[in-house]
């Protein structure tokens, strides 16, 4: 029987005697189940079931290696990070991400909300489902844990307290070689090219030394800017939803860095959902995916302005044309970010189903040249993107381009 007070890497049988152990209404179950659900690339996720009162908990473990792959050595220690920043933006948007039961340091893993009720984002949306309340409930979470996490609302002093809890150097790392480095140069063996489309990356991302000036730009902005909370790994495969619900969640990428990051992520992972859209001749669906980027561009503008106004406590950032000039350049870092996004998910290490699933192969060529265009797009020329509506231009551009 353990008794917990050392770090070890738990199965489902230790997790069952975990969760009585530690978690009140467990404690006398006497029929409980255990199923090992995670499917992310790094830590281990338990669903932990009472079948006598149907009360159910999500346990998740950080391991000392990524499950993606043993190259990634980390610290356990990213499961208080993701942990304290899920209870931090419980705070800033409430409803929005899961209730945190319980942090155990010694054990490096929490116990949480059971959110199986809903569905992973992704998976809905590589069945073609569609969610009307998305682009409001993504954009209060935006808005409401970027803003309120900055400069503009916080004491500064407060903030760079923040800051160093929130230091995360071991999973920024990982973004910095995945997403800023290694899609773009033809010398990591971690990139994965789709056997086809080589001719094209080596084009437009390996041999495209303009491309290369503004990816830089981009990872020293993203190595030096500490603006605000970030969750660091927006994607759609980090977001239950349904039809009335969305909650954000596994930041174990959280630090201290651009907001556009997030934001661009959110976009870059709509446009998958639009290429595969595109794919399958699906005309519903993909005005959805298009009606919904321009919503979230043009919400956040809205909303963030608003909370700008309300929340603000810095002097100086009351004054109009600087919050003109902040707003502006979360958009062009939005744009930036969401292109680097694109890149990677096609050429590098970590993809998406999005993507990987469409068949025929033709088909899903084409949509990685689609994903590519765009990508170079935002990334070469950011300040063109400050609405929803310039996206969209962008995306209609590259289907353009490539039925020439």
């Amino acid at each position: 029987m353990h008794t917990f007070e050392q770090y070890f890497l738990m199965n489902s049988d230790d997790v069952i005697q975990y969760v009585k152990a530690k978690i009140d209404s467990f404690q006398s179950a006497q029929q409980i189940t255990c199923k090992e659900i995670g499917d992310g690339n790094l830590n281990y996720v338990y669903r932990v079931l009472n079948t006598e009162t149907n009360e159910s908990v999500i346990l998740k473990q950080a391991g000392t290696t990524a499950r993606i792959s043993d190259e990634f050595v980390l610290s356990t220690s990213r499961n208080k990070i993701e942990t304290e920043a899920l209870l931090l933006q419980h705070t800033l948007a409430p409803g929005l991400v899961p209730e945190i039961l319980l942090l155990d340091e010694t054990m490096s893993c929490c116990v949480m909300e059971d959110l199986s009720h809903l569905t992973i984002m992704r998976t809905a949306l590589t069945n073609f489902e569609t969610f009307p309340n998305f682009a409001e409930h993504i954009t209060d979470f935006l808005v409401n844990t970027l803003l309120r996490t900055s400069d503009v609302v916080l004491n500064h002093k407060e903030k760079k307290d923040l800051v160093a809890k929130f230091i995360n150097p071991e999973l920024c790392e990982i973004s910095e070689d995945l997403v800023f480095t290694e899609p773009f140069h033809n010398n990591f063996n971690r990139n994965e090219v789709t056997p086809g489309n080589e001719q094209f990356v080596q084009t437009h991302l390996y041999e495209n030394e303009e491309l290369h000036l503004e990816v830089a730009k981009l990872k020293f902005h993203f190595l030096n800017n500490t603006q605000s909370l970030i969750h660091g790994d927006l994607h759609t495969g980090s977001i239950f939803i349904d039809q009335n619900d969305t909650k954000v969640i596994d930041p174990e990428f959280a630090f201290f860095g651009p907001m556009g990051y997030d934001i661009g992520n959110v976009m870059a992972n709509l446009i998958f959902a639009w290429a595969r859209g595109r794919a399958y001749s699906d005309k519903e669906f993909t005005e959805w995916v298009e009606n919904t980027l321009f919503d979230i561009m043009d919400l956040f503008d809205t909303k963030f302005r608003a909370a700008w106004d309300e929340h603000a406590t810095e002097l100086v950032a009351k004054n109009a044309d600087f919050k003109e000039h902040y707003i502006q350049n979360i958009l062009k870092d939005t744009a930036g970010m969401a292109g680097l996004e694109l890149a990677r998910r096609i050429v590098g290490l970590a993809k998406v189903k999005d993507i990987t699933t469409i068949e025929p192969i033709e088909d899903r060529l084409k949509a990685e040249r689609l994903c590519l265009r765009v990508a170079v797009e935002l990334i070469l020329n950011p300040s063109d993107f400050q609405t929803g509506g310039q996206y969209l231009t962008a995306l209609q551009n590259a289907l353009q381009e490539e039925n020439k």
